[in-house]
């Protein structure tokens, strides 16, 4: 401590000079542990010792030391060392917060990897915050945006914003669930979504196709809605998506002129979205005085299993896949109708299956007829295979398990109705 008579006299005594700056890079433990084949030999022999000892003394010190872990800040550091002969104190506490974050990251990483030798459960959240935001889903409620401080590649916190104002709570759940959607589909497919519920999802041959076909789906949900595409919006596309007002718009990438035109507008959020990669993250609810933690549901069928005597045509069967990768994404209790690559009707949340069924019959209405139905969890009764034939369902997709899973398999015969069970529930809460 440099202010401190006594300490400096003592390193006067003993000729020893002051450390003015420590700069470590840690081990890579972490990056160890991710490899192929890596033994455990090799993962311990990656544990810092020394390291995070002469991290944690100098943060400790911050006052009249500079410490260094993280390569983002080599410029700033030379470049206050080069102006002003030393760095700031501000630059220094903020250096020391960033060592203690680091190494209790690196700390929990270890306990962790212990912890899965032993079969111990723990889990470990690192988080930060993103943005605080003016209000959380209604404006008496405080709210902060935070990211997890995991290797979530396909997520909002990767997307670079390109236009508008900031993100509400709300806007940012919504933009979240259309990346979900998205990362199902290799195939061009545009999604509309309003309260984190699909609203109008479209397979095409192009983009302009896809987002027509999804307007088309529910052209009075989507105003004010969010619009999200995996791939590149087109100036005609743009022209077409100026027509409506839109809260937010994500997409892999715009042309020059596209973007133009959709900027015209002051407010609509726009963001460009990292490609689709195959991981994906963990999926974290915040209850009453706890967290749930889960798996993200990334499977969609275990089994593709025809229960009745019409076989499913081959285009139902295509419509089926689409309809059942859907259908994750709605609010349980969750029924999603779709035909030739489109939804033409959606119900979610309701308390009872046959609710939800009628919903999505009611705003197909006529192009029902021929379509294929898909239900996130098995039929209790007969009642929504019989409304079903009543709008002229063709084919039904569901995973099967009830008790009375007989009782729907006769009336989808009585009524020429074809039925597949996957054997996997995709309940959303």
């Amino acid at each position: 401590k440099r202010d401190d008579k006594d300490q400096v006299k003592e390193l006067e005594d003993n000729d020893i000079g002051y450390i003015d700056l420590v700069c470590v890079n840690l081990y890579p433990f972490e990056e160890t542990l991710k490899k192929e084949g890596v033994s455990d030999e090799e993962i311990i022999e990656n544990i810092d010792i020394g390291g995070p000892s002469m991290l944690r003394s100098a943060a400790k010190n911050y006052k009249f030391v500079t410490v260094v872990t993280e390569k983002d800040d080599y410029e700033r550091v030379l470049s206050e060392i080069e102006s002003d002969g030393d760095t700031s104190l501000d630059t220094r506490l903020e250096l020391a917060y960033k060592v203690f974050s680091k190494t209790s990251s690196y700390d929990r990483a270890i306990r962790d990897y212990f912890a899965n030798r032993l079969n111990k459960k723990t889990e470990s959240l690192e988080i930060s915050l993103v943005d605080e935001l003016r209000y959380g889903e209604n404006p008496h409620q405080k709210a902060g945006f935070y990211k997890l401080d995991e290797d979530v590649a396909y997520s909002l916190t990767k997307c670079k914003q390109l236009h508008g104002k900031k993100m509400s709570y709300n806007n940012i759940q919504d933009a979240s669930a259309a990346l979900d959607i998205l990362a199902e589909f290799d195939e061009t497919v545009y999604v509309g979504l309003k309260h984190m519920n699909p609203c109008g999802v479209a397979l095409g041959e192009s983009v302009y196709e896809a987002y027509t076909r999804a307007f088309e789906a529910d052209p009075v949900s989507i105003f004010g809605g969010i619009v999200a595409i995996n791939g590149i919006i087109d100036k005609k596309t743009a022209e077409k998506m100026s027509e409506i007002f839109l809260e937010i718009i994500l997409a892999e990438g715009y042309e020059e002129e596209a973007l133009e035109i959709l900027t015209r507008k002051k407010n609509v959020r726009i963001y460009e979205i990292p490609k689709k990669t195959s991981k994906n993250p963990r999926l974290i609810k915040s209850v009453r005085g706890g967290l749930l933690i889960q798996d993200y549901d990334d499977k969609v069928y275990e089994k593709f299993e025809t229960i009745t005597e019409k076989e499913p045509t081959e285009d139902e069967i295509k419509d089926m896949v689409f309809a059942y990768k859907l259908v994750k994404h709605v609010k349980s209790n969750a029924i999603i109708v779709v035909k030739d690559g489109q939804s033409v009707g959606v119900g979610a949340g309701q308390m009872n299956r046959v609710g939800s069924c009628d919903i999505a019959f009611r705003q197909g209405k006529e192009k029902c007829q021929g379509a294929v139905l898909a239900s996130d969890a098995f039929f209790p009764f007969r009642d929504c295979v019989d409304l079903s034939s009543e709008y002229g369902i063709s084919a039904i997709i569901q995973p099967g398990g009830s008790i009375r899973d007989q009782e729907s398999i006769d009336a989808a015969n009585e009524h020429g109705i074809s039925m597949v069970f996957t054997g996997m529930r995709h309940f959303k809460h």
